[in-house]
């Protein structure tokens, strides 16, 4: 259901409902340059202990293909030196978000997520830090914006890998989710006015490019 944004606080109010600014809602960390971001994870792994051998860890691949998540994922190789974003099982329960630094595939040190916040999701940090990595070695995540057929007002938003749930929240504050592309993660109906808005957004918080229909990602 959409409200005319002239009286749609109005009957809102009336229905017994509170509002919540816009920032509370989002409650999204400060933007910052994505080279500041990578250095603060390593300055987590730099003084982390020594993690010795970590059994069923998976890494985040930097180098695959921003528009395949699923495919990026992977166990560490002989030829993996670096700070990872990663994920660890556990005894019981879906497997730890963690960041993790290797030297020539073998576990050195270890940081189960969050660290900037405590009661933010794991993933969402975790998230955040791998666009942070992307877009520092020149392999940045996408937003793809292409038009609506039959909706001459609004763009169609795709995404290829996942996002912190502010961002998320952001998206369904602006507009709404559809049946996502094919190869997108997620999708999303927006209206002309704030593909801008939400494309200063995405690229100053999660460091994207944003290729518009018909050009280059």
């Amino acid at each position: 259901m959409e409200l005319d944004p002239e009286v749609g606080p109005i009957r809102l109010h009336a229905a017994g409902l509170r509002e919540i600014r816009r920032e509370h809602w989002l409650k999204h960390p400060s933007a910052d340059r994505a080279a500041a971001v990578v250095v603060a994870m390593r300055q987590c792994l730099d003084q982390a202990a020594e993690s010795g051998h970590i059994s069923g860890l998976t890494i985040i691949d930097p180098g695959a293909s921003v528009h395949y998540y699923r495919g990026r994922w992977r166990p560490p190789s002989d030829g993996d030196s670096g700070d990872f974003v990663a994920r660890r099982p556990q005894a019981y329960g879906a497997d730890l978000w963690c960041l993790v630094r290797i030297d020539r595939g073998v576990p050195r040190a270890l940081v189960d997520l969050p660290v900037e916040a405590s009661d933010a999701p794991a993933h969402d940090e975790a998230w955040r830090f791998q666009a942070a990595i992307d877009a520092v070695i020149g392999n940045p995540q996408v937003m793809h914006v292409r038009s609506a057929a039959g909706a001459p007002g609004s763009r169609l938003l795709d995404l290829f890998g996942p996002v912190p749930g502010w961002a998320q929240r952001y998206l369904e504050l602006v507009g709404t989710p559809v049946s996502r592309a094919r190869g997108a993660l997620m999708s999303y109906r927006l209206p002309i006015s704030v593909i801008s808005e939400m494309s200063a957004f995405i690229t100053d918080m999660l460091w994207m490019h944003v290729r518009e229909e018909g050009g280059v990602a």
